[in-house]
């Protein structure tokens, strides 16, 4: 069975099987037109199968802890990825050595009902439609830099075009990690816009900001045990909502380059 979801997004529940069953080719091409797909009623894959299929799609980024990140509420985190706070929206591999095309999770455990902690999917492609062309000539314009100090498995200072080109669809496409107030999140993200001070930053970046986050270009997963969720990390950014109470979860990613 196969449902839609809003404003993107498919989410296909399939008999009892195993996720190599399905050709890599076809996922991707799944991925890229719903650009988020939802696996339900597929068993999970060991760590070591998982790279395994990954690396059957290409090559898979590692890092110091492997291919497989164990994303997990920490009670003392040093990165708010791992924290129960809200995270911001960004793009898997800014501070890696080149970006994923893809990004897979498995949910090993998700939060209870009504505990929070959704992924949330914002569509850079229909934020870019939506904007005016003098907006979008501004956007094409614009690098930006982001700086954070390494205490997990990235960190360090990057500069990125805020637009760029969807590989395999042509469209273009945003590159973004909203800065992260130090008041507010553990490892802060600092942004500096080339050319602009930091007056002159606050309401361009207030603006992209509202965009992103309007909800008539956002998709909310509500996590499920055993979801299989792959992401089309070109087209979205994406995010996570707070946890509620002591809510928690533990999901896997891995990337594909």
């Amino acid at each position: 069975m196969t449902v839609t979801a809003e404003p993107f997004g498919r989410v296909v529940t399939a008999p009892a099987g195993d996720l190599r069953d399905i050709a890599p080719a076809t996922l991707a091409d799944w991925t890229v037109a719903a650009k988020v797909l939802v696996l339900r009623g597929v068993p999970l894959l060991d760590k070591a199968d998982l790279t395994t299929y990954g690396e059957s799609w290409g090559e898979v980024l590692t890092w110091d802890f492997g291919a497989v990140l164990d994303l997990v509420i920490e009670e003392e985190p040093k990165n708010y990825l791992f924290g129960r706070g809200d995270v911001p929206f960004h793009w898997d591999g800014a501070f890696a050595r080149a970006t994923p095309r893809f990004f897979l999770f498995q949910c090993v455990r998700a939060p209870a009902a009504g505990g929070g902690g959704e992924t949330v999917f914002s569509d850079t492609t229909e934020v870019i439609r939506r904007a005016g062309a003098d907006l979008v000539e501004r956007w094409s314009r614009t690098e930006i830099t982001y700086r954070t100090e390494k205490l997990k498995h990235y960190g360090g200072e990057t500069t990125a075009p805020l637009l760029g080109k969807h590989s395999v669809t042509g469209e273009t496409i945003m590159r973004y990690n909203e800065p992260l107030d130090p008041d507010h999140y553990l490892n802060p993200v600092w942004t500096t816009v080339d050319g602009l001070s930091d007056a002159e930053a606050a309401p361009f970046l207030a603006d992209l900001s509202t965009r992103l986050h309007d909800p008539d270009v956002c998709y909310a997963h509500e996590w499920r045990d055993g979801d299989i969720v792959v992401v089309d990390n070109q087209a979205l950014l994406h995010g996570r909502n707070a946890f509620r109470g002591s809510s928690s979860r533990h999901l896997q990613r891995i990337q594909i380059l």
